[in-house]
């Protein structure tokens, strides 16, 4: 247990574990739809709901899990995400939707923050590279089962599909917990964190708190960043079965966008992690936004044309978006140390409920509105570059120190700017 390669492997497993969650939602919005005659509005906002517990309770329990450890809210999470996703098969009100996805929410909150915290505290080394793979794990899961929900709802129904799942993934959730623990402190002493070339990191010693943090302009710049970041990204996660069906694309031509656009996800987070330990944070944060941006427009523009068209825009677009879940906690981890790992990255986070809110329910409020997905991907793509150029200012900005943060900061940022 005392293995960082192993601790990293159950993590993973946890995390592949929560991705139908998000990432195989969009297979049942028409079902539920169909079955219920719900608007398309009333059932995104169930998603709002997901992504909003799923990440505005994670500040509470990342200091619980800094403290604690990530075992037993590991467990607690493989009942809550069996409970809620299985719940969803019996929900025949909108309240129980959205309570039941509420539940499978705050389940997935436990393992993602667990996970994360997991992989900064043991690959002090390697932050880019481990929260990469552990994303992956949450990015590109839900590949291996999307082919078999999207079959199953076609042969047995959308409920029978919620009850399978998740029952299978509670309770593989509720077994790899008991592996998990958080290294003890001779392991920090043996991996001192290394500070060189183009990477700015955070030394060991120089440790900042959550309400530390909180007081530095570097946390609102990045929270501002991931916020808009995340917005295209859950735009399309959320709403690319309404968007194929509102352009013709077959359901085939759908199915197999949704499973290669994990593989692409999970892909992202791994090789833009790595590339960012070489390359720098916001270096490669300014590379991957700015192409983000290109890929949201390319969607609306070509992307309705041909299934095949649909399937590259959507595979590109989730290339250029999946690297969020790996560059924001590593440069968490850089800019304000490993210590507070959870809790630090809980805070920033909970910026992900935000984006929901705007991609999920809201976009969909545009969607019935207008008649048209134009206003929701033009204004993510506009909110992509803008984090694009914001990297760039936040790489002229000095990295915060706890003795000089009131004083200094401020100046700094006014001279970037």
């Amino acid at each position: 247990m005392k293995n960082r390669w192993v601790q990293l492997s159950a993590s993973l497993v946890a995390m592949i574990m929560i991705a139908n969650l998000q990432y195989a939602w969009t297979l049942f919005v028409e079902p539920i739809r169909q079955s219920t005659g719900w608007k398309l509005s009333d059932i995104q906002w169930g998603f709002t709901l997901f992504i909003v517990f799923e990440t505005w309770i994670m500040p509470l329990e990342g200091w619980l899990i800094d403290r604690i450890g990530p075992r037993i809210f590991t467990t607690i999470a493989g009942v809550l995400c069996g409970a809620g996703w299985s719940g969803l098969a019996f929900a025949a009100e909108r309240w129980q939707l959205y309570a039941f996805y509420s539940v499978a929410g705050v389940g997935a909150a436990f393992v993602y923050s667990g996970s994360i915290a997991s992989a900064l505290k043991w690959f002090p080394d390697r932050r880019g590279l481990a929260a990469g793979i552990i994303a992956g794990g949450f990015g590109s899961g839900a590949a291996l089962f999307i082919p078999v929900i999207a079959a199953m709802i076609h042969s047995s129904g959308y409920r029978t599909a919620f009850l399978i799942t998740g029952i299978l993934q509670g309770a593989i959730i509720l077994a790899v917990a008991q592996m998990l623990r958080h290294p003890g402190p001779e392991f920090a002493a043996a991996h001192p964190v290394a500070r060189a070339g183009r990477h700015r990191v955070r030394r060991n010693h120089d440790q900042f708190s959550t309400p530390e943090m909180l007081r530095t302009p570097h946390f609102y710049l990045l929270y501002f960043m991931f916020v808009s970041m995340a917005t295209g990204g859950l735009l399309v996660t959320a709403q690319a079965g309404p968007v194929a069906t509102e352009w013709g694309i077959t359901r085939a031509a759908l199915t197999a966008a949704l499973a290669l656009d994990r593989l692409s996800n999970g892909a992202s987070r791994v090789s833009w992690g790595w590339l960012s330990d070489h390359l720098g944070r916001e270096t490669t944060m300014a590379i991957a936004f700015v192409l983000q941006a290109a890929c949201l427009f390319s969607v609306l523009a070509v992307g309705r044309l041909s299934g095949t068209l649909f399937t590259v825009t959507l595979i590109l677009t989730f290339f250029t978006y999946g690297e969020v879940f790996s560059l924001f906690p590593s440069i968490v981890g850089d800019y304000f140390g490993a210590d507070h790992a959870s809790s630090n990255y809980s805070f920033m986070y909970s910026a992900k409920g935000i984006a929901s809110i705007i991609a999920g329910g809201l976009a969909a409020v545009l969607f019935e509105k207008f008649g048209s997905w134009s206003a929701a991907f033009y204004g993510s793509a506009l909110l992509a570059l803008v984090s694009g150029v914001l990297a760039l200012v936040l790489k002229r900005v000095p990295l915060p120190q706890n003795s000089q943060l009131l004083a200094n900061a401020p100046k700094h940022f006014e001279r970037a700017v």
